[in-house]
């Protein structure tokens, strides 16, 4: 089980807690049997959309903060969030040139030794470099900052823990990228929200922690197109599949400071009209 689904599970687990409900009254007054909320209390599986947002109801929560846990479980269940994550191929090594005399390969026993010495020297440098490393940012860390405080706290880095919900990225370090696996949409703010003439919704998210923002859109159809603009930077996503269109699918990140301009355009696939809005973070 992922964290992301974890993290989840624990919420609803405390939601259905604070309502005083067991399962079988809560299969009563949802559209939900209760072996369905055993297996989306326990992370079995992934509850859906609609479950998510009847137990808050019933629990007296604002939907927000599980919606977000319940997007970032669902990108990682469906892999988007692996996808766009996932590093670029290494480059292919160029063949040598023609007419070149490639070098002899040594035999394999001398081969086999030279391995092992260079391993050997790798390995006493790696060990070297690594305690030196050390103890420069343990003295580095341990130096007391101006208001008295460990610099240890204060520039912690949240790729310590791969299953923090901290932010993977903040500012500049985020755009282009994916909001849900970077983190940054965890708890973010919808500075707007649009029903489009197409049926289709969108919304302008801001993440104040990662100081981004992005949009997302849902009811579409394939071919549907959302693309954000902020100080003339331009990320776009298109509905390419009927999985897409089922789901919530995102713009990349775009770094903005509060009281930057983020304009939002909705472009359907089926009359090509274009829908816009403007929004700002405060």
């Amino acid at each position: 089980m992922t964290p992301e689904r974890i993290r989840l599970a624990a919420s609803l687990r405390e939601l259905r807690a604070r309502t005083g409900l067991s399962l079988a009254a809560l299969a009563t007054k949802t559209a939900f049997s209760k072996s369905s909320w055993e297996r989306y209390l326990n992370g079995k599986s992934l509850p859906p959309r609609q479950a998510v947002r009847e137990l808050c109801r019933l629990a007296g929560e604002p939907e927000g903060r599980c919606l977000a846990l319940w997007e970032i479980a669902e990108s990682e269940w469906s892999g988007r969030a692996k996808e766009a994550a996932a590093p670029a191929p290494a480059a292919t090594p160029r063949p040598p040139a023609t007419g070149a005399s490639p070098t002899a390969a040594p035999a394999p026993a001398a081969r086999l030794a030279g391995h092992r010495s260079v391993v050997t020297v790798a390995v006493l440098a790696s060990v070297c470099a690594v305690t030196v490393g050390a103890v420069a940012v343990a003295a580095a860390l341990l130096r007391p900052g101006a208001d008295g405080t460990s610099r240890a706290s204060a520039e912690a880095s949240p790729h310590q823990d791969p299953t923090s919900s901290a932010p993977h990225c903040r500012g500049t370090a985020c755009e282009g990228r994916n909001p849900m696996a970077m983190r940054c949409a965890a708890s973010p703010v919808t500075l707007a929200t649009r029903h489009t003439a197409a049926g289709a919704w969108l919304e302008v998210r801001y993440s104040k922690e990662c100081g981004t923002s992005w949009a997302r859109m849902w009811g579409t159809r394939v071919g549907d197109r959302l693309e954000v603009t902020a100080a003339g930077r331009v990320h776009d996503v298109e509905i390419r599949t009927a999985a897409d269109a089922d789901a919530f699918v995102y713009t990349p990140m775009t770094a903005t400071a509060p009281g930057t301009t983020v304009r939002t355009c909705f472009l359907s696939a089926g009359d090509g009209r274009r829908e816009c809005l403007t929004s700002v973070p405060r």
